[in-house]
């Protein structure tokens, strides 16, 4: 029995679905789908019974939660590398060392970056293993990207001929800077580099808050808060503008131009949760201030010439396997049959 703690609101899918795909190709396992929010006797028992234990963020019960020795709990986590500070390293801790020893392995990307997921999870390194990011896996897969691209065209009215720019924006704790809007001139944008793009707007959930139907938008853009697969987003989108969110370490395998747009860094270098990395030093594009910035470097070209360095601190491997080398870890215990 392999049981996979989700959230009902959730689809089942990214770390845990590749998973789920790599134990069906080695044989004959029952799945179970341990429900967060729906707390059952049948389904704390199956919960118990399992042979593994998978996680893809951090579930408090596994504090209190006493495991038979052949059971193997699993954290996978759903973000690779380290950029933004979180769990130990902000908060927490005491609760965090709890679930910590109740988990068997921590699955990380690299082994640089054992130390800040020691710290963030409040962790063992001996119980962090860099294996990979099972979704990742996905970059790998035969994709038909000229007819996802053609769906994308259909789906939002776009010329094929213009080149898409993903914007993702960060979730602020401070209100003030959380409506994009007040710091991109969109009809400015537009009138600049509508001729050969256009602006993909993918807000965080939590951002969808600040914005209402009552917004006055001066200009167009596609809002793909609400597309299902982020992933094929990454892979359609030519160019990536983000600020402080994790998502740019995935586009990065791509080797696709980066930009940051950080209208906000003082303040959020301040008064947010801060960085593993030297923001201002160690980020695989140029960072810009404010939207002419931004508009110049788009025009002139982006450099890209530091992302494999960057990439080499993110990742022991890429290359299309990291479900199957937790999967093969796992089924031999942890190395133990080795």
């Amino acid at each position: 029995m392999i049981s996979f703690v989700i959230d009902s609101n959730e689809s089942f899918s990214g770390n845990l679905e590749y998973i789920k795909n790599e134990f069906e190709k080695k044989g004959q396992y029952k799945f179970n789908f341990y429900y967060k929010d729906k707390i059952s006797f049948s389904s704390l028992k199956k919960l118990a019974t399992s042979k593994y234990v998978f996680l893809n963020d951090n579930f408090f019960p596994i504090a209190f939660m006493k495991f038979k020795d052949e059971t193997s709990v699993i954290q996978l986590w759903h973000a690779p590398g380290a950029f933004k500070k979180f769990g130990g390293s902000v908060e927490n801790k005491d609760m965090l060392k709890l679930i910590s020893d109740n988990t068997d392995f921590l699955i990380v990307t690299s082994k640089n970056i054992e130390n800040y997921y020691s710290e963030a999870f409040q962790i063992d390194k001996s119980k962090i293993k860099p294996l990979g990011l099972p979704r990742a896996d996905y970059y790998f897969k035969n994709h038909d990207v000229d007819g996802l691209r053609e769906k994308f065209n259909k789906k939002f009215n776009i010329s094929p001929d213009k080149k898409i720019i993903l914007y993702t924006p960060t979730f602020r704790e401070d209100k003030l800077y959380n409506n994009v809007f007040n710091y991109l001139d969109l009809k400015k944008f537009n009138e600049q580099l509508a001729d050969d793009y256009v602006l993909a707007l993918r807000l965080h959930p939590k951002i969808k808050n600040f914005y209402s139907e009552d917004i006055s938008v001066d200009g167009d853009y596609i809002d793909c808060s609400n597309y299902k697969n982020e992933q094929e987003l990454l892979l359609l989108a030519d160019i990536l503008i983000t600020d402080y969110s994790s998502i740019m370490i995935e586009f990065a395998m791509l080797s696709k131009p980066i930009i940051f747009f950080a209208y906000d860094l003082e303040n959020y270098l301040n008064n947010e949760r801060g960085f593993y990395l030297n923001y201002k030093k160690d980020l695989p594009g140029p960072i810009v201030y404010n939207d002419d910035e931004l508009i110049t470097v788009i025009r002139e070209g982006i450099d890209i010439s530091n992302l494999n360095s960057f990439l080499k601190t993110q990742f022991d491997f890429i290359d299309g396997h990291a479900s199957e080398r937790v999967v093969d870890f796992v089924i031999n215990e942890g190395g133990k049959n080795e």
